[in-house]
C-alpha cells in the first residue's frame, strides 16, 4: 500500500476472525517495530510476542481475570485475537546509555529528562507496528494493561520488573466490528490542532473590536 493509504486505513480493530496471522507478516510487523527511533538509539525496549492459543490465554488470564466481566465484555472478539504483542519500556537502559561518556552525564538522574524517552520510543515502536499490519492487511487494537495486572503478566512470562509494558496489541484478521462510540467525537478540526508560527488557536485570540 502506498503510504498515505496505510496512514489514512489505519483504525482500532476490536473483532477478529479465527484465521492465523502468517508467520512472514508478523516478522514483517516487528521488524518495523524494531526500526523506531530511539535517543541515544539505546532501543530501550523489549517485545512480548503471543502467537498461539495458549499464550494468549495466558495473556487474558492475567490482564482480565474476572471471567463474569469478560461473559459481558462489549467486544468478545477481540478474545479471539490469534497474536497479542506486549511492548514494554525498559527506563534504565536509558539512564546507563546517557552515563555513557559520549553523552557527556555524570550520573544516573532521572531528573535530567524532560518527558520519559524510554517510554515515548517505545510508543513510537508501537505505533510503527500499528501501521506495519494495515500494510499487511491486518487489523490491530493498542490497549492498556492496568496497574493491578501488570504483577500477574509480569509473571506468567517471566518479565522482569524493570520492563514496564505501555499497552498491549492485539493483530489479526478483522471481522465485522462494532465501533467504539468515542468515533462520534469526530476528528478536531485542523486549525485548532496545527499552530504555525505560533500558538493561534480561536481561544487564544481575542474577539474582535
Amino acid at each position: 500500500m502506498e503510504f498515505g493509504d496505510v496512514v489514512r486505513s489505519r483504525k482500532m480493530v476490536r473483532t477478529y476472525t479465527d484465521a492465523p496471522v502468517g508467520p512472514d507478516a508478523l516478522e514483517r510487523v516487528l521488524a518495523a517495530g524494531v526500526r523506531a527511533p530511539s535517543a541515544g538509539f539505546t532501543q530501550g525496549w523489549g517485545f512480548l510476542v503471543l502467537d498461539t492459543p495458549e499464550q494468549t490465554a495466558k495473556f487474558w488470564d492475567a490482564t482480565f481475570p474476572d471471567r463474569e466481566a469478560r461473559a459481558k465484555f462489549g467486544w468478545p472478539g477481540l478474545l479471539a485475537a490469534p497474536v497479542i504483542v506486549v511492548p514494554f519500556s525498559h527506563r534504565d537502559a536509558y539512564l546507563d546509555r546517557y552515563a555513557e561518556p559520549d553523552k557527556g552525564w555524570e550520573d544516573r538522574d532521572e531528573a535530567r529528562w524532560p518527558v520519559p524517552y524510554w517510554h515515548i520510543d517505545t510508543g513510537f515502536a508501537a505505533m510503527a507496528m500499528l501501521l506495519a499490519v494495515v500494510d499487511e492487511g491486518l487489523g490491530a487494537l493498542f490497549f492498556g494493561v492496568f496497574n493491578q495486572h501488570v504483577p500477574a503478566l509480569r509473571a506468567a512470562f517471566g518479565v522482569p520488573d524493570a520492563f514496564t509494558p505501555i499497552g498491549a496489541i492485539t493483530i489479526g484478521h478483522p471481522a465485522p466490528d462494532r465501533p467504539s462510540p468515542s468515533l462520534q467525537r469526530g476528528h478536531r478540526p485542523r486549525d485548532e490542532v496545527i499552530h504555525r508560527g505560533g500558538w493561534n488557536s480561536s481561544a487564544d485570540r481575542s474577539p474582535p473590536t
